[in-house]
């Protein structure tokens, strides 16, 4: 996603990074990777279970994208790591 960037925001969306480290580890990792958006803790696993990113038996979060609109709503979801280029295919832009 870090190399995706402007694909992302030239189509006006703000990507984040969600995962269950702490903030302290996320801040250190986003300074060594020189990551251009923030990362959200999940340590409970609340957001990635309302998203369904969990891995089978809730045992850490799998990879997935996911697009959430301003009112809340899922416009595209993907497991793995598609590449911008067709995230945004699949948004029908």
């Amino acid at each position: 996603m870090r190399d995706e960037i402007q694909t992302y925001t030239s189509h006006e969306i703000s990507p984040f990074g969600v995962n269950p480290a702490s903030a302290a580890s996320h801040a250190t990792y986003a300074a060594k990777l020189g990551l251009p958006f923030p990362l959200l803790s999940d340590q409970n696993l609340e957001i990635s279970r309302a998203y369904r990113t969990l891995k089978p038996g809730e045992r850490g979060i799998a990879r997935s994208v996911c697009l959430i609109d301003r009112d809340g709503r899922v416009l595209y979801s993907q497991a793995g790591a598609p590449g911008a280029d067709l995230v945004i295919e699949g948004l029908g832009s």
